[in-house]
Order: C-alpha cells, then sequence, then structure tokens
C-alpha cells in the first residue's frame, strides 16, 4: 500500500492539469463565475494531492482506514471538481450563491449539483479526519 503515494502524486498532477485546462474553457461555461471556481477546485485539488502523497507513508492507519483514506480522498477531489464544472456548464446555483451570481438551473440540475457537493463534503471531511488522525503523534508505528 506504501506505493500510493505516488499514485497520489500521479493523480495530482493530472487533477492539477485537468483544472489548467478548465482554466481555458471558463469562458464558455454559462455560469463563468462557476467555470472560474472548477478551474481552482481542479488546481486546488490536484496541490492538494500532491502535499498528501508527499506525506502518505507517514499517515499510520490499519491497512483498511488507510484503504478507505486513500479511496475517499481520490473521490472527493475528482468529484469536487467535476461537480463544480457540470454547475459552470449548466447554470446552477446550488450551495453555490457567491459563485451562482444569479444564475440558476432547472430543479432536477440543482438537485444533482447539491447532491454532489453534499457527497463531496461529507467524503472529503472523513478523508480528512482519517489522514488528521493518522499523522498524530501515537499513531501506529
Amino acid at each position: 500500500m506504501e506505493y500510493n503515494n505516488r499514485r497520489l502524486m500521479w493523480h495530482g498532477m493530472f487533477l492539477f492539469l485537468i483544472g489548467l485546462l478548465t482554466g481555458f474553457a471558463e469562458t464558455h461555461f454559462a455560469n463563468t463565475r462557476m467555470g472560474l471556481a472548477a478551474h481552482l477546485e481542479g488546481v486546488m485539488n490536484g496541490t492538494f494531492l500532491l502535499a498528501l502523497g508527499a506525506v502518505w507513508t507517514e499517515v499510520r492507519l490499519s491497512p483498511r482506514t488507510k484503504g478507505i483514506a486513500y479511496w475517499t480522498v481520490l473521490y472527493g477531489t475528482y468529484v469536487n471538481w467535476l461537480v463544480t464544472s457540470v454547475a459552470a456548464v449548466f447554470g446552477t446555483g446550488a450551495l453555490s450563491p457567491i459563485t451562482a451570481a444569479g444564475h440558476s438551473g432547472k430543479p432536477w440540475q440543482e438537485t444533482t449539483v447539491m447532491l454532489g457537493f453534499l457527497s463531496v463534503g461529507i467524503t472529503m471531511t472523513l478523508a480528512s479526519v482519517l489522514v488528521l488522525w493518522g499523522l498524530r503523534a501515537k499513531a501506529l508505528p
């Protein structure tokens, strides 16, 4: 499982690249502010994965718990970028009144984006708690 640090760094660079490419398309989204947010989510989540990959060998958790942390962080980072991009395409304002800038989508679009953002929030909170727990001073040897 320790080779996962390199996989996290690979995903970090890939997501960073996706974020950069999203920046080129910003002006073509229904909601350009949300397009900017999608660009930033890709870049910031990619940077987060790079940093996490750099310290991954220091995260001391049981193999099962470490696997849960690994997959939840990958889900959370990619889906965060994806849902934000979908929100930019749809022009929705779900859970993001600042970036909504008066935009709103069809009810099913708003619901889809809202559920996506909720899943990301729950997943990233869980992943952060697990990683923090694994980095505590008295973690497993």
